[in-house]
């Protein structure tokens, strides 16, 4: 019986965006919304992933699907000039797919991709006569010709938007192919094609910065990210190397100082005018904390404390909720207990590597006092709240 084999290309290199495949995307890495429906969908049997990234394929891995492989491509199938195509017929080659197998190319700039979709498709696809099929999402949309002619419809009966068919738009998301068309005419699509329509909103890409800003509300509206996760009601943080950059610092007459950042300042702003509770845990135990604990409005300050899941469940206790509904920032092993048990995990770039390593833990592209603390409000109040 034919097998259905989804390959995803993920090279290191990006043209526009720095590692763009594994940049965080409501809270994981870009890949990993892909992978995570391929993994779920019923009618795909194996998931390789093409690149020629150690940290891309450390990455993956981390995730720990079971249909998941890293293959790493050759180089020259993994340059800026390289096809798709190339990779492609790299995989089929070095693997020896069977001929009569599917082969879904599937693009991770598309996190919108659902395991419906996959499944819907490639039942779709082999209950049709067509040879391949691709994704389209359906725009309503006027387009227009350069020569100033209407591309969609008549401006003279111009449609009202509810009435208007639209047009369909190919939105990269994936393509499904036998394994036997894509050797024979070296190209995702063949012969008849047919189409699996998709929402509009599956039309953005992510290929530019301002794509994130604006897909992260999309996945937000649309599709729930984390539709098992509670709302986040108590956000808790570590204080050096968190807050701070984790230096130390003494004045002239030995008194220590610590560097704070007002951006972070204002993402507990933002938490309590929300109605989230916020706490600062530390192992440390002094006056400049104190002072900024009070700047900050805090809810519970908690100084001097070796064992912090125990005092972090004692607040938990307090309001009357569970772990799962709090979001805990940490960077050293002293937080391993209570990020290893929240329900949102995040660390800052420089934290221990013992922390990064933690399962699920959401690990930021700033530094601790540089902003950290701010970027994870801001990826709660995108995604999670």
């Amino acid at each position: 019986m034919p097998r259905t084999i989804a390959l995803i290309p993920a090279r290191c290199g990006s043209q526009s965006i720095k590692m763009k495949n594994i940049k965080l995307f409501c809270g994981k890495p870009l890949i990993y919304w892909n992978l995570n429906a391929l993994e779920q969908a019923a009618h795909v049997d194996e998931v390789f992933v093409a690149t020629d990234c150690d940290q891309i394929a450390n990455t993956v891995l981390e995730f720990g699907f079971s249909k998941v492989s890293i293959y790493k491509r050759q180089e020259e199938n993994a340059t800026s000039t390289a096809s798709t195509e190339s990779v492609m017929l790299e995989l089929i080659r070095e693997k020896e797919i069977a001929l009569n197998n599917l082969f879904v190319l599937v693009q991770c700039t598309s996190p919108f991709t659902q395991a419906e979709d996959f499944d819907t498709a490639l039942v779709n696809y082999q209950e049709s006569t067509a040879d391949s099929l691709l994704t389209c999402a359906s725009i309503k949309r006027f387009f227009w010709n350069k020569d100033g002619t209407p591309a969609n419809y008549d401006y003279r009966n111009r449609p009202r938007r509810q009435d208007f068919e639209g047009t369909l738009l190919e939105n990269g998301a994936f393509y499904i192919n036998t394994v036997e068309n894509v050797l024979k005419d070296k190209n995702r699509l063949s012969g008849e094609i047919m189409v699996h329509v998709m929402p509009e909103y599956t039309s953005l890409e992510l290929d530019e910065p301002d794509d994130w800003v604006i897909g992260e509300k999309l996945m937000k509206k649309y599709l729930s990210p984390t539709p098992s996760r509670k709302a986040i009601k108590l956000f808790v943080s570590d204080v050096d190397g968190v807050l701070t950059d984790a230096g130390m610092y003494y004045s002239q007459n030995g008194d220590e100082l610590k560097k704070f950042n007002t951006h972070d300042g204002k993402g507990f702003e933002l938490l309590r005018n929300l109605g989230v509770k916020t706490a600062i845990i530390t192992s440390e135990d002094t006056q400049i904390v104190a002072r900024r604990a009070t700047k900050l409005k805090v809810d519970y300050l908690y100084q001097g404390i070796k064992e912090k899941l125990g005092v972090l469940m004692d607040i938990c206790e307090k309001e009357g909720i569970g772990l799962d509904e709090v979001a805990y920032i940490g960077d050293d092993i002293n937080d391993l207990e209570p990020l290893s048990n929240v329900g949102l995990a995040a660390c800052p770039s420089n934290s221990r590597p013992r922390v990064k390593q933690i399962p699920n833990i959401i690990e930021l592209d700033v530094a601790g006092g540089n902003g950290a603390v701010r970027t994870f409000v801001e990826l709660i109040l995108d995604c999670y709240l």
